[in-house]
C-alpha cells in the first residue's frame, strides 16, 4: 500500500515539476482554466464534457511526455545528435498535434452565440466576477512567462551586501 501511495507522490512531483519549469505547461493549464470556467455557460451534453476533458488531458499529458523526453535526451547527451534532435522534435510535434486538435474541438464546442451571450450577461450582472476575470487575464501572462519560481524570486528577494549597506544609511 505504501509503495502504491508513493507512486502518486512521484506522479504529483512530476506534474509540479512541469508546471514550475515548463512555460508551455503553464500556458496549457491557464487555457484549461479558461475553458472550464467558460464551459459552464454552454449547454454541453455529458458527451461534450467528456470530449472536453479528454482533449484537455491529451494536451497536458503530451506536454508532460515532451518534458520527460527532453530531460532524458539532455541527460543522455549535451552534444548534438540527429537521433536526439529527432526524438525531441517528435515529442514537440505530438504536443502541437494535440494542441491543434484541442483548438479545433474547442472552436466546434464553443461556436454558440447563445453561450457567449450567457457569458456576457453573467459578467454584466456580476461586476465583481468580471473584475476577477480581468485580474486573472492580466496576471496570467506573468504566471505563464515568469512562472511560480520566478514570481517567488520577485517577492522573496534576499538582500545582497549592497542592500544591507543601503539599509544602514
Amino acid at each position: 500500500m505504501r509503495a502504491f501511495l508513493k507512486g502518486f507522490k512521484y506522479a504529483f512531483s512530476g506534474i509540479i515539476y512541469c508546471i514550475k519549469n515548463e512555460r508551455n505547461m503553464r500556458f496549457h493549464t491557464v487555457a484549461m482554466l479558461y475553458v472550464l470556467v467558460f464551459a459552464r455557460f454552454f449547454d454541453f451534453s455529458r458527451s461534450d464534457y467528456i470530449l472536453l476533458l479528454l482533449t484537455i488531458s491529451a494536451v497536458i499529458s503530451a506536454e508532460a511526455f515532451n518534458t520527460a523526453i527532453e530531460k532524458l535526451c539532455d541527460k543522455v547527451s549535451s552534444e548534438y545528435h540527429p537521433e536526439i534532435k529527432a526524438s525531441k522534435d517528435a515529442a514537440a510535434g505530438a504536443v502541437l498535434i494535440a494542441a491543434i486538435f484541442a483548438a479545433v474541438i474547442g472552436i466546434i464546442l464553443f461556436w454558440n452565440i447563445d453561450g457567449w451571450l450567457r457569458v456576457y450577461n453573467f459578467f454584466i450582472a456580476h461586476p465583481a466576477q468580471l473584475c476577477l476575470l480581468i485580474l486573472f487575464t492580466v496576471l496570467a501572462p506573468v504566471y505563464i512567462f515568469i512562472g511560480p519560481v520566478g514570481i517567488k524570486k520577485l517577492f522573496c528577494k534576499k538582500p545582497t551586501g549592497k542592500d544591507k549597506e543601503n539599509d544602514k544609511d
